[in-house]
Formats: C-alpha cells, structure tokens, sequence
C-alpha cells in the first residue's frame, strides 16, 4: 500500500513510488486537482533526486499524466505547453520514429485542433507524424489509424470548413474503417467509433 512509504524520507525510491500510486489512483477516480498535486510532486522529487538514475521516458509520463490533469481542469493553454514540451523530449530521446513519439505526437495534435489551431495540427499530423508513423508502424497499426481519424475529425470540424475538406475527411475515413474492419473486427471499439464519424460525415454530405 502506498501509504506504507509515505513517511520515508524524499530520498527514498519507495516513497516516490508510492506517490505514483497515490496520483495515477486519484486520477482514475476523477479526484483530479488531488492527483495534480500529488503528480507534480512526485515530478519535483524525481527531478531531484532520481533523474540521473532512471531513463526520462518515466519523467515523461509523469508529465503526460500531469497534462491530462490540467485538461480534465480547464487548463488548456498550460497543458498544451506541457504537451510539446513532453513530445520534443521523445523526438529528442527516441526520435521521431518511436512508437511512444507517435503517440504522443498524437495527443498533441488533438490539443492544438481542440484550441483552435487547426492549421498547425494538420500541418503537424501530415507532415511530421504521419509519414514516420507509415515507416516504422505501418499503414494498418492503431496509432496510425488513429492520426488519419485525428485528421478527419479537424478537417470537418473546421467552422471554416468547405465541402472539399468534408470530402477528404470521408475518403480518410472510408479507409479508416476498411482497415479496422480487417485488422480489429467489426465489434471493436474503435472500429465502431469511426464507422460512426464516418456515418456522420456522410449524413452532413447528404444534406450540404
């Protein structure tokens, strides 16, 4: 229990640990401004006592952990800071074919087409993410799926949008699906989430 370690001293690994527990706990029961602070200190104690030793990959989780918080809070602006941060230290640690850079690449571009900077998250998406994620995970992997469906989604989402845009985003979600039918099933989630967005498209199509 995470509470055995709380009372060690900060140098201590166990009492880092535990207060990994004692965040990523809090998190999953929505307890989220408890797990922010509990997250940033741990954060604060890694960086000080343990980044020498352990690999940054557990610092970047951290963060990324962190980064959700502030999203789940209303704090955009400074998640998404956080969010690059956490990306260019993947680029710069694993580079840009990694899975785990990829993936958190993936998040970023969501935050950027969520705060309204549409331009720069395809631009992003398109010409950073999804070529290395072609290479080195392939056309059919959930990641990859998952950026083209990221994709879509800020080209229709576009208030500015034109009926082309719409167009793109069915012909990236036909192939969206196609795959995931093949690769995943019919019944598996995601593969139902994007057969749903890709209904929508076709309903708005129909009546633009």
């Amino acid at each position: 229990c995470w509470k055995t370690y709380l009372g060690r001293p900060e140098t201590d690994w166990y009492r880092c640990a535990s207060l990994t527990a004692l965040g990523n706990s809090l998190g999953s029961n929505r307890r989220t401004e408890e797990a922010l602070a509990v997250l940033e200190a741990n954060l604060a104690l890694r960086r000080r006592y343990w980044v020498a030793r352990y690999d940054r990959s557990t610092i970047f989780i951290i963060q990324g952990n962190i980064a959700s918080c502030l999203d789940d809070l209303g704090r955009h602006d400074e998640a998404l800071v956080l969010k690059r941060s956490v990306y260019t230290g993947h680029v710069s640690t694993l580079g840009v074919s990694h899975e785990s850079t990829i993936g958190n690449g993936l998040n970023l571009a969501i935050s950027l087409g969520r705060a309204g900077l549409r331009d720069e998250a395809m631009e992003f998406l398109r010409d950073q993410l999804l070529p290395p994620a072609q290479r080195s995970l392939g056309a059919d992997h959930d990641v990859t799926l998952l950026l083209y469906h990221s994709l879509a989604v800020i080209l229709a989402d576009n208030p500015d949008r034109a009926r082309d845009d719409l167009l793109e985003a069915e012909t990236i979600m036909q192939d969206v699906v196609t795959r995931r039918r093949r690769v995943f099933g019919p019944a598996h989630p995601n593969t139902l989430r994007a057969q749903r967005f890709l209904c929508r498209l076709q309903k708005e199509l129909s009546g633009a």
